[in-house]
């Protein structure tokens, strides 16, 4: 993936004349996998991952979305008190079959936060079909090139994909990957919305997996925010577990659906406070202080 890394151009002309060690390095991952590649997964090792989908009880349970969104409105004041960022350009890449319509109660709420916030105007996703990516990549570049600074991708479920795919392609431009209930660990049909991918994408799952090292961790600081009692991923699709990680991954839990991940107020927490670091000095996810409800609203927090 990286050996075909198709970079900024103009975003790294503008820096070519003193790279900066950031970039150096992004140019060393694009020239040749790095070390951990060797312990990637691959489309015979599926038989290895978590195969089934979420039992038939949590699918049922992917109704709770609405009381998800509906306690955004006295959620709101708590969600005004998450960290603040330095304002930097943050793209927000909707779920299978949604459009930018789908996020905006997510991007508005970072516009509220003080990010220049951009949906990926491409309309419905229905999966990286002929032009897609390469629309999705000028799109970072672009965003990237205008500010003069690295911008920050966020990713509803499919969209996640689009997140870590794009960061492994374009590092330079890209500070960091927060995803939401995205399947990048798990086999294919480890998820109930395999079929509908299939119809709407005119694509096979399983062949669609051959083209991306999507259990590969993105070589910038990446984050999975997950839920055990997602209806539509099995939680441990949404898993990066150590082998195919570095020291700038980590998973957090939240107590979400699928469907409603992205307008969960303890998931929009969660993205806010990995948002607002300042670049190049991650940290680790620090559960807040909740009047000791810290531990039902964020369950836990690992390290990749």
């Amino acid at each position: 993936m990286y050996a075909n890394a198709k970079p900024c151009g103009l975003f790294m002309t503008r820096r070519s004349s003193n790279p900066s060690p950031t970039s150096a390095t992004s140019a060393k991952r694009r020239a040749a996998p790095p070390a951990s590649d060797s312990t990637s997964f691959s489309l015979d090792d599926h038989a290895n991952l978590h195969q089934e989908p979420p039992s038939l009880a949590l699918l049922a349970m992917e109704m709770r979305a609405f009381w998800e969104f509906g306690a955004v409105v006295p959620a709101w004041p708590a969600l005004m008190k998450a960290p603040r960022g330095d304002g930097h350009t943050v793209i927000v890449f909707p779920g299978l079959a949604a459009s930018d319509t789908s996020t905006m109660p997510l991007r508005g709420y970072l516009k509220a936060l003080g990010y220049e916030v951009l949906g990926w105007e491409q309309g419905s996703n229905f999966g990286p079909r002929a032009g897609v990516m390469d629309a999705a990549r000028e799109r970072v570049c672009e965003a990237a090139e205008v500010s003069g600074r690295k911008v920050s991708l966020v990713g509803w479920s499919l969209g996640g994909i689009y997140a870590r795919e794009l960061s492994k392609e374009v590092p330079e431009a890209v500070r960091c990957v927060v995803t939401l209930g995205t399947p990048f660990a798990g086999a294919p049909r480890s998820t109930h919305a395999w079929r509908i991918y299939e119809a709407v994408s005119g694509r096979k799952a399983d062949r669609e997996t051959e083209k991306y090292s999507l259990h590969q961790a993105p070589p910038v600081p990446t984050t999975s925010v997950f839920s055990r009692s997602d209806g539509i991923v099995a939680w441990q699709g949404s898993y990066q577990p150590p082998q195919t990680s570095h020291e700038h991954t980590e998973n957090i839990e939240v107590v979400a659906s699928h469907i409603g991940i992205g307008l969960n107020p303890s998931a929009w927490w969660a993205v806010a406070d990995r948002l607002a670091q300042p670049q190049d000095q991650w940290k680790p996810f620090a559960k807040p202080k909740m009047l000791g409800l810290e531990g039902l609203v964020f369950p836990n927090a690992y390290r990749g």
